[in-house]
């Protein structure tokens, strides 16, 4: 990996993106979703809205030549998060999804796991590019 920097920018990108497809969806396709997978039209819909701060997080990362390290370490604890919250909406026994929704939080949360997972190696990789007092994070 020749700039790890360049890396992680890229995975922020991806995860801007990625992120913004999942909350328009969310946000436009609520009711239209809820019953194939057997989730709350509210709980689709309020996911939707909480990606939202997530994105502009995102925005101000990925738009830097130069992420700060807290900020992108906020963002790798948030994806983490939200992967234990999707989890813990399966095994909580509170909602009843259909085999589609078990399937749809699964992948999701595999896929935001994955983010966490190759951001925090992202910066990991780039700790050099940060000056001393910019790596307590």
């Amino acid at each position: 990996m020749a700039d790890p920097l360049s890396f992680l920018r890229r995975l922020l990108w991806i995860d801007l993106l990625v992120s913004a497809a999942c909350a328009l969806l969310l946000l436009a396709a609520a009711g239209v979703l809820a019953g194939p997978l057997g989730l709350p039209e509210a709980l689709l819909r309020g996911a939707g809205l909480l990606l939202l701060p997530f994105l502009g997080l995102l925005a101000l990362a990925a738009g830097r030549q130069r992420p700060a390290r807290p900020l992108v370490w906020s963002i790798v604890l948030l994806n983490g998060l939200w992967v234990l919250a999707s989890l813990l909406l399966l095994a909580g026994g509170w909602l009843a999804p259909t085999a589609a929704g078990y399937a749809f939080v699964v992948l999701q949360a595999l896929l935001v796991g994955l983010f966490a997972e190759l951001q925090a190696l992202g910066l990991r990789r780039g700790a050099a590019a940060w000056p001393a007092e910019g790596r307590r994070a």
